[in-house]
């Protein structure tokens, strides 16, 4: 008897396993095609991911209303209804009916600003708004900043400034002083390896180095400043010549020029020898001072420019000027000056 019923044990225990491991593989077969239909599935969300790429391969899908666009394309190109296709390209269904409503003040804010944007290419937005806002325009900056993007006028633009004509001009040598003023900047490099600038100015009449600013950075503003202090002190000039570096074709400077009755010629690109008076002067000033010495400051370069600057005014004589020093010749020529330089 207790044989018979450890093998009716050992069979009840038997079953069970059986159907232990009946019941695993039935689940087993229903998990496998679950993950089937799943991975099927997937896969065709991800074909229809790869057309949509493929329609819009020419710029990011990022803003909603390019998402807007590719839903669109999956509903009735591929036959998706509208929740999936929304969910596809991960927008919600309210944004997908939403229908824009275009203000009326939209057209003539774009007047605006192509009108901007074509007589002044270089202002951004704020410069542009404010302009806007000054002349009495009462539109919220958020609506045009809205219009300023859609025109794509966000994206930075790198433009080369292009140069009117300029037209070649005799180089006479000028009747008297203040007629004509030559203006040019050198370039040097200090022992520590840091650069710096000069800028020149000359009377052409005889010479006269005017000033010499030397600085690691001299801005156009700079250039009106120091031009407006030496009209203080000798008088404007009828003209001045330069060539077309970014300080002298500034903004400033024309408008100084224009506030001062002052004539800007420029000469021509690549055309130096236009501007023969303070290229002249340049390279006296290269080789006695800036090729024969090794600087290690400003206070140096400043020194020994303003120091050379008065021996060649005062005593170093010029063939061009009869052997006379810059000033030796502006007394010969007017007298009535040689009393304020003596007691100067």
């Amino acid at each position: 008897m207790p044989q018979a019923r450890n093998q009716q044990e050992h069979a009840l225990q038997l079953e069970e396993q059986v159907q232990r491991y009946d019941r695993i593989g039935f689940e087993t077969d229903e998990a496998v095609g679950r993950r089937k239909r799943q991975t099927q599935e997937n896969v065709r969300q991800r074909e229809f991911g790869k057309r949509c790429d493929k329609r819009f391969a020419s710029k990011k899908v990022l803003k909603p209303a390019e998402r807007k666009e590719c839903a669109e394309v999956l509903k009735e190109q591929y036959g998706m209804s509208i929740r999936q296709a929304c969910s596809v390209v991960m927008i919600s269904r309210s944004l997908f009916y939403y229908q824009e409503k275009k203000s009326s003040d939209d057209e003539l804010i774009l007047t605006v600003l192509n009108k901007f944007a074509e007589l002044h290419p270089t202002y951004g937005f704020w410069k542009m708004y404010n302009i806007m806002r000054s002349k009495g325009a009462k539109w919220n900056h958020k609506k045009v900043y809205r219009v300023y993007t859609e025109l794509k006028m966000n994206i930075r633009r790198k433009m080369k400034r292009r140069l009117p004509e300029r037209v070649k001009q005799p180089l006479n040598v000028p009747e008297k002083p203040n007629q004509v003023w030559s203006l040019d900047f050198m370039t040097d490099t200090m022992h520590s390896g840091r650069k710096f600038r000069v800028l020149n100015i000359i009377d052409d009449f005889n010479r006269e180095a005017l000033t010499m600013i030397s600085d690691v950075s001299i801005t156009s503003a700079r250039v009106v400043n120091e031009l407006q202090m030496l009209c203080d002190e000798k008088g404007k000039p009828e003209q001045i010549r330069t060539d077309n570096g970014p300080e002298f074709i500034s903004l400033a400077l024309r408008d100084w020029c224009s506030k001062n009755n002052v004539e800007h010629v420029f000469i021509q690109p690549g055309k130096p020898t236009q501007n023969a008076f303070v290229e002249r002067f340049n390279g006296s000033y290269r080789r006695d001072i800036l090729n024969a010495f090794i600087f290690t400051n400003l206070a140096e370069v400043r020194f020994m420019t303003n120091e050379w600057m008065e021996n060649y005014n005062t005593e170093r004589p010029h063939d061009s000027l009869g052997n006379l020093s810059p000033k030796q010749f502006l007394l010969k020529h007017q007298p009535e000056l040689k009393h304020n330089y003596e007691l100067s």
